[in-house]
């Protein structure tokens, strides 16, 4: 199984970890640690997004739920 299978089951931190490691060995690593940080880089900048988004979703909506109603006067 290759790096790329493996993102959908890390967890937020891990890919947090990983796409920060893939931008550092972009900028210092060898020819072949950059290579595969370019390849791997979109995919993993796409995924923090959508789980960043997801998690401010889920947060807003819970927050929403938490709130008092109002009653009509």
């Amino acid at each position: 199984m290759s790096l790329i299978d493996k993102i959908p089951t890390m967890s937020d931190a891990e890919v947090v970890n990983l796409l920060t490691n893939a931008r550092r060995l972009q900028e210092s690593g060898d020819e072949r640690q950059q290579a595969a940080a370019a390849e791997i880089l979109p995919l993993l900048e796409e995924i923090a997004a959508n789980r960043k988004t997801d998690r401010l979703a889920a947060a807003q909506a819970k927050r929403a739920a938490a709130r008092p109603k109002k009653v009509a006067a």
